[in-house]
């Protein structure tokens, strides 16, 4: 396994690449260490490279959230991982997607929810549906927002102004939204179709795991859905050349979603995208958890990353 070792300065970021302790099987992991944002609390990104990593070659971009349940189950809080490093491999070697690397970005833990959470839906509430919403709390009594604040408007900030540019610079990588793509499981799904829907020129495919739909842990009373699906209705991207994956299961907290992911896939074809741009999967069985979103997880590699569909 090879890492890199190195400091620079870019713009105005100071930031390492290091070994780290996440064990791949296939593959090396790059780690930038405690990037300092102007926009987010500092964290790590863990960056994913081939086995065969050339720089003779030019690879496509998948911006993953919660980057540290990506690669090593042994180093997550639930020993569960999504193992991506295995699956990309293998669809790479068997040629059904194109060349990739992966960029996890390891949450804020306290912020992850804020720095999760899609601002624009959130904010067209009115002030006293907001402050009910942030009373919110988990099924273990805790709250569900760290603050009284979304901040998801600056963590796209930080993935597209800040991140992007270090990836774009350090590794060869194709720069445009149509080899640069993003995803996440859960809130993390919620924010990647955010991300796709604000910067359409950034990112030409979004993977949406388990989309949380009800942003909290209800639906009773609940605004957030709907606010979500009337965004979507104005804010979708070019149904032509740009792709979204939903899938969710029946079990645990997707049980949730099985009202409401039909209700997204009704405006996806009033927006009259196409089997080849969309995509919506339910999995009979599966529950919210890596284990599920590892075991499904080369159906959107496979539709976002396809060699067939991907340039256009």
């Amino acid at each position: 396994m090879k890492f890199l070792s190195l400091k620079l300065v870019l713009f105005t970021f100071c930031f390492s690449f290091s070994q780290n302790t996440v064990k791949v099987t296939s593959g090396f992991i790059e780690q930038i260490e405690d990037i300092d944002s102007k926009y987010v609390t500092k964290r790590n990104v863990a960056v994913w490279l081939p086995d065969n990593y050339s720089s003779v070659k030019k690879y496509d971009v998948l911006y993953l959230q919660d980057g540290q349940m990506l690669f090593d189950a042994e180093a997550t809080w639930n020993k569960q991982a999504w193992e991506i490093d295995q699956t990309m491999t293998e669809l790479v070697l068997k040629q059904k997607i194109n060349d990739v690397i992966v960029v996890g970005i390891w949450n804020g833990g306290a912020s992850r929810h804020i720095d999760y959470f899609p601002q624009k839906p959130f904010e067209s509430l009115t002030a006293a549906q907001q402050k009910e919403l942030f009373q919110s709390i988990r099924p273990n009594g805790t709250q569900v927002f760290s603050g009284t604040k979304l901040n998801s408007n600056n963590y796209l900030k930080f993935i597209v102004t800040e991140l992007k540019p270090i990836i774009d610079r350090k590794y060869s990588v194709n720069t445009t939204y149509q080899h640069t793509f993003i995803g996440g499981s859960s809130m993390g799904a919620m924010l990647s179709l955010y991300a796709i829907c604000e910067y359409p020129k950034v990112f030409g495919g979004a993977i949406c795991m388990s989309t949380h739909w009800p942003g909290i842990f209800t639906l009773n009373n609940n605004p957030i859905p709907q606010a979500f699906f009337s965004y979507l209705k104005s804010h979708l991207p070019n149904n032509k050349n740009h792709k979204i994956y939903f899938d969710y299961g029946t079990k645990t907290l997707d049980e949730l979603y099985q009202t409401l992911q039909p209700q997204v896939d009704i405006i996806m074809k009033s927006k009259k995208f196409d089997s080849l741009h969309w995509k919506t999967i339910k999995f009979e069985g599966d529950d919210h958890s890596e284990e599920s979103w590892k075991n499904r997880l080369h159906f959107p590699l496979e539709f976002i990353l396809t060699k067939k569909n991907n340039d256009h």
